[in-house]
């Protein structure tokens, strides 16, 4: 199983089920000439366990972090999605905030704002089983419940709040199919008065996160790609949106400060949340991305200046902690997944698995949607071997998928 490319980051809603696709870029993504003029033409390091603060260049401990982020009201920390150690940057900054007497909010790219009461009943105590499976979790998000546990138990017990900051799905899907103005009113509804698709430099950030032969995104026209970054723009917008309402509800408290956890995609060079933001949100913003100091094509020892606030430099990660099989899919017609997409040298690919089968059921357990075939894979460990029954025009078939990591 190959690492997920740092070249590639966390930006649209993902129907992916395994492996990102290495997207080799002329200038790698975390390295372009975009953003804040006062940094983009400058380098930050990237040191282990340490973090760089972009503006200034110092090296500072994480303990000293809170102390940075004294007047930030809004903290955007940029995640990849399938990378412990990312997820244990965001546990370590809301820990760092709330250790420096800020009451902290946490506001969540994992669901549509309409499923806050799923988020509510893990604020009123809902155990993890309970929480999962009254939230639907593996339908609104997907990834391993795994990677964000400590963050929730933590947030638990220390009385913060969980707010739901996203854009329903399928009015995602509506603005990259239509456009924002073709939006009918009951969808446009669950939007900000106003998103700005526009952005050149955000045009130049998104297609250098895609390489030109990625079997998905390679070759497209123009019209496609301002198509998906109105997308992007759409899910930006309403999470800025969310998440500065969450901060309105807690503004009069001076110690407030709202901690957004996002994909990179979303924070990076401030062209995501943050530009979407500025037009009525007034208070400081801070970003704080953590960033490999290797991937699968060397060293990381510098980014742009300008790609985050701060960068917080973490262990290389080959592989996700949790297994997948490494493939796309959407909905057929009956709710359950057919493959769209399957990686080079994924396990599905290995097995057999191709574009256009309809995953039947894996280990006997019928797959009928979305949130079946996460919450089922989310319970395998590397070297676990599913049987995958799917459906090909010829009939049924069964593969046993060796779920296991590249030596």
């Amino acid at each position: 199983m190959r690492e997920m490319s740092l070249r590639r980051l966390a930006l649209v809603a993902p129907l992916v089920l395994g492996l990102a696709r290495p997207a080799v870029a002329k200038e790698p993504v975390y390295h372009l000439s975009i953003g804040d003029p006062a940094r983009k033409d400058k380098d930050a390091a990237v040191v282990l366990d340490a973090i760089t603060d972009t503006a200034t260049g110092e090296t500072i401990a994480p303990a000293a972090l809170g102390a940075r982020l004294a007047k930030a009201r809004l903290v955007l920390v940029g995640e990849s999605h399938t990378s412990v150690e990312s997820h244990r940057v965001e546990l370590q900054v809301i820990r760092a905030l709330h250790e420096a007497g800020r009451h902290v909010t946490i506001a969540l790219e994992m669901f549509p704002y309409t499923s806050q009461t799923g988020l509510d009943g893990w604020n009123g105590g809902w155990n993890e089983e309970e929480f999962l499976t009254r939230s639907h979790w593996y339908d609104a998000w997907g990834y391993p419940w795994g990677y964000y546990r400590e963050i929730f138990n933590y947030a638990r017990g220390t009385g913060m709040k969980f707010v739901a900051a996203n854009a329903p799905r399928e009015v995602v899907t509506a603005v990259r199919q239509k456009g924002l103005s073709s939006l009918p009113a009951d969808q446009a509804a669950h939007l900000p008065p106003s998103i700005d698709t526009s952005s050149d430099e955000h045009m130049t950030f998104f297609k250098a996160s895609f390489d030109d032969d990625d079997a998905m995104h390679g070759g497209m026209t123009d019209a496609a790609w301002k198509a998906m970054l109105a997308a992007q723009a759409t899910w930006d917008g309403a999470m800025a949106w969310h998440a500065v309402k969450a901060f309105e509800q807690v503004a009069s408290d001076p110690q407030s400060v709202v901690v957004v956890l996002v994909g990179s995609g979303h924070v990076a060079y401030g062209l995501g949340i943050e530009r979407q933001s500025r037009a009525y949100f007034h208070e400081p913003i801070a970003s704080v991305i953590g960033m490999p100091i290797a991937d699968e094509h060397g060293p990381i020892p510098v980014v742009r200046a300008s790609y985050a606030n701060f960068i917080w430099g973490t262990a290389r990660e080959k592989d996700a902690a949790w297994p997948s099989l490494g493939l796309s899919t959407r909905a057929a017609e009956d709710g359950r997944r057919t493959v769209i997409d399957v990686d080079k040298d994924s396990p599905a690919s290995k097995a057999g698995i191709a574009v256009g089968d309809l995953i039947i059921a894996i280990d006997k357990t019928p797959i009928d949607n979305r949130e079946t075939l996460n919450r089922v894979m989310a319970g395998y460990q590397w070297g676990d071997a599913p049987q995958v029954t799917v459906r090909r025009a010829d009939g049924e078939q069964t593969f046993g998928v060796s779920l296991r990591r590249q030596p």
